[in-house]
């Protein structure tokens, strides 16, 4: 199924990402853990790329096996690092084959040592380009686009990331996802702005529990979002203890999405590092929140009175 009809569904999404990994214990390892979320029933669940493109393999395989034996809809990261047309073809074209409906096209951060992206020979310079090629070789996939609350770090302003953002959606994608953040009015606020810019889509907010606070400053830095002071210093005053930075983060990311959910977010996409308990834990918490007994979506349902 495509997410894009999952979202029309009257309530919000809820969803989880991962990461395959490099090694056969660690991907088995994964499987499972992904199996044991088949309860809780997500909408969809995402596997990255990997760093400059370098578990692409395993990112194929892994969302064909969630597909197919557990039963999870899976959507599949797609990025322009380290790949030509032909290659990008032939991965949408195994996507396909193996019955995929859902793929995240992105332009990918640049290979480790190198800092400033550029594309392979015959590749792609923007996540635009992209997706214009798998429209035109795959009309009938649904793709979901990244955005940037708080800007994109290597945009001029937050008016030029949002013309960019506007080829993307004008080039063909269905939903929109965000960069983590930790500030619901940095999301607000640029749902308001991407409506104002001629954005109509369902835009889903990427939600990370706090885990280790080196982990999150670092994250961050690379992806241009901020922590609010008074979060971090709550967190930084237990930096060494890691239960309590988990607990403080659980507890965040709880308040985050209720909060969000008043808003009438369209969706939740929790960002899971490869480790579900913190984020099964806050998305049991607000579960009761998305599933109503009469199978509505609460303040949810709204959403289609204001584009998000």
């Amino acid at each position: 199924m495509r997410i894009r009809d999952q979202l029309q569904a009257g309530r919000p999404s809820l969803s989880f990402e991962f990461f395959p990994p490099k090694d056969d214990i660690g991907f088995w390892d994964l499987y499972k853990t992904i199996e044991s979320l088949k309860p809780l029933a997500p909408t969809y669940v995402s596997v990255t790329y990997g760093a400059g493109g370098s578990t692409r393999r395993k990112t194929i395989d892994l969302v064909a096996r969630i597909k197919r034996d557990i039963g999870i809809e899976p959507m599949a990261h797609l990025t322009c690092v380290g790949a030509d047309r032909a290659e990008i073809a032939r991965v949408l074209d195994e996507l396909r084959a193996n019955n995929i409906d859902n793929v995240l096209p992105l332009r990918g951060d640049p290979p480790q040592g190198e800092s400033k992206f550029m594309p392979v020979e015959g590749g792609f310079n923007y996540a635009s380009e992209l997706v214009t090629f798998i429209r035109q070789r795959h009309h009938d996939f649904c793709l979901g686009g990244a955005c940037y609350p708080e800007g994109h770090p290597e945009a001029p302003s937050k008016e030029i990331d949002l013309e960019n953002l506007k080829k993307k959606v004008d080039a063909g994608v269905d939903f929109l996802i965000t960069q983590l953040f930790f500030d619901n009015t940095d999301f607000l606020s640029f749902r308001e702005r991407a409506v104002r810019a001629g954005i109509h889509l369902p835009i889903l907010a990427g939600i990370m529990p706090i885990l280790s606070v080196k982990q999150v400053k670092r994250f961050t830095q690379m992806c241009g979002a901020r922590i609010p002071r008074s979060l971090l210093q709550r967190i930084e005053s237990v930096e060494d203890d890691a239960e309590a930075v988990r607990q403080i983060g659980m507890y965040h990311s709880a308040e985050q999405c209720l909060g969000l959910l008043k808003e009438n977010v369209a969706g939740i996409h929790f960002y899971t590092l490869n480790r579900s308990t913190a984020t099964r834990a806050v998305y049991q918490l607000i579960q009761a929140q998305v599933i109503r007994p009469n199978g509505g979506g609460g303040q949810a349902d709204k959403r289609s009175e204001k584009p998000s």
